[in-house]
């Protein structure tokens, strides 16, 4: 795929400097167009920006009584509220820390070191074909998990 081509994918996906990404495939090839839709995704699955909503589908979805799997969320958040946490803080709080999680995800798919016991396996992402056979690696996620918040704040807070 050409630059321009490239550029125009980049650019209907929403990426910020569509230009650099296509670029740097072109030009580097590294495979950028496997690296971004992969972040993309899990920046899908991260809460967005000023959205509470969750919260309460949370509360809603769960029974007070509940010991199922995740229902931890809701009790806490039920805790929270009642003791007048503003939603928009702990929604913050939670982004964060998903966007963390995602960071340090990033980082060990291209460091098994930095996990006890990492000499009995190695692991990496890789983009595959059609028929599944690998076509390339995809690393150095975690220096793109940043400049891909959909926000483009990099995970500042908004007053910053």
């Amino acid at each position: 795929m050409n630059k321009k081509e490239l550029s125009r994918i980049f650019k209907e996906l929403g990426a910020t400097d569509p230009e650099g990404w296509a670029e740097s495939q072109v030009k580097e090839g590294i495979p950028q167009l496997a690296r971004y839709l992969f972040l993309k995704g899990c920046w899908d699955n991260i809460v967005k920006d000023g959205d509470t909503t969750w919260i309460h589908a949370q509360i809603e979805n769960t029974p007070e009584e509940s010991d199922a799997p995740f229902s931890g969320i809701a009790h806490a958040l039920r805790c929270l509220l009642k003791a007048g946490a503003n939603p928009q803080d702990i929604s913050d709080l939670v982004r964060c820390t998903q966007a963390e999680l995602l960071f340090s995800i990033c980082y060990q798919l291209d460091d098994s070191g930095s996990v006890e016991g990492h000499e009995h396996v190695d692991w990496a992402l890789v983009q595959v074909d059609d028929e599944g056979r690998p076509v390339d690696f995809i690393s150095g996620l975690h220096e793109s998990v940043l400049e891909t918040d959909p926000t483009g704040r990099e995970m500042c807070p908004k007053n910053s």
